[in-house]
């Protein structure tokens, strides 16, 4: 038997319940296939722990996760709580997690599969193979930088400010670099170097790095022209990475190649091995309860938690191929179903996933 893994399962708000329940099952099937040891504990967060605990993190569930190899989560937030003072908002609760744990870098993975190609808005034969994963500094930059307000003769004038220093930047272009080395060993660093002074020494880092790992080949891409060939030739992207603002849109554009949010799934990093992996998409509280959901986003985010925290890589493929191949055999939930009245509910997805999910 494997060392026992302890996992912060964390469902949420809305749908997150219903599609993290779904993963458990994968993962109890992962265990009895290949002799894994995982313990979970539960824990609140977001609106449901406002609602029961009286604030978004509660001390507990902080402690639950630092206590854990990783965490699991489902969705947050609502309307129920979109009034509520700042303290007092889901949202609060994300930033928070991200602080205490660490969290400096956001992997958003954004694979087409063959038989959803006619869901995209682009041409089939543009995302041919297109399989990218993009890296987004997620504590730094503009979104963190100092915000003020004064006034001008031209009246009143805001201000915020980018500002990145060289650790920052190294640390997730180290990250970066050692994904694509388990990859296709491609790696496109997004700037703006031609006009940002934070850019510029983004790449200079960049630059300086990139001899540590000569097995990458290295691309310079400007943002602008970035979002443009996202669009022009997908495929040919391997792993991004780019800083806060800018992974931002780019990570939801490379989302919309796949055709459904419903499909993605994420991670967020620290030092080591830690991560809180977690779905793209929202809590859709409009269908929570219902069954409707698609849980396949929250299950790849467990195969990406298997490869990138425990390195459990065979049972991460084994994941990903089950759900192609469900997907193939024309299976779908209703998000993605052409005939809506043959769709799947929830959990009979995640059964038929589980039932192929089969040692290589």
């Amino acid at each position: 038997m494997s060392e026992t893994k302890k996992i912060a399962v964390i469902p949420g708000d809305g749908i997150g319940p219903e599609v993290v329940a779904e993963a458990e099952k994968v993962l109890r099937r992962a265990e009895e296939l290949y002799g894994y040891s995982f313990e979970t504990e539960h824990a609140l967060f977001g609106g449901i722990a406002i609602d029961e605990k009286g604030t978004p993190l509660p001390q507990e569930t902080l402690e639950v996760c630092k206590s854990a190899d990783a965490v699991l989560l489902g969705a947050v937030g609502g309307p129920k709580w979109d009034n509520n003072s700042k303290e007092l908002r889901p949202e609060t609760g994300l930033l928070g997690i991200r602080k205490e744990l660490g969290l400096f870098s956001n992997l958003r993975p954004a694979v087409v599969f063959d038989c959803l190609k006619e869901a995209s808005t682009l041409k089939p034969e543009v995302l041919e193979g297109t399989d990218l994963m993009v890296v987004r500094e997620l504590t730094g930059g503009i979104y963190f930088g100092e915000k003020f307000r004064r006034e001008s003769e031209h009246g009143e004038e805001a201000v915020d400010t980018c500002a990145y220093n060289v650790t920052e930047i190294e640390r997730i272009v180290r990250q970066a670099f050692e994904i694509a080395q388990g990859r296709r060993k491609k790696l496109a660093s997004v700037d703006k170097a031609n006009v940002l002074e934070t850019s510029r020494l983004w790449r200079e880092t960049v630059n300086r790095i990139a001899p540590d790992y000569p097995d990458v080949e290295l691309e310079h891409v400007l943002v602008d022209n970035c979002a443009m060939q996202l669009l022009r030739r997908p495929a040919s992207f391997d792993v991004i990475v780019t800083e806060n603002m800018f992974g931002d849109i780019l990570s939801d554009e490379a989302a919309m190649l796949t055709g459904s949010i419903g499909m993605l799934a994420s991670a967020s990093l620290g030092e080591g091995s830690f991560g809180l992996y977690e779905p793209v998409h929202g809590s859709a509280p409009d269908i929570a309860g219902q069954g409707l959901a698609n849980p396949i986003a929250t299950i790849l985010s467990l195969a990406l938690m298997f490869r990138t925290t425990f390195g459990y890589a065979e049972a991460a493929d084994a994941i990903e191929v089950a759900v192609a191949k469900v997907l193939d055999e024309g299976h779908r939930t209703a998000d993605i179903a052409v005939d809506k009245s043959k769709a799947l509910s929830t959990s009979q997805m995640g059964d038929l996933i589980v039932a192929a999910i089969q040692k290589a």
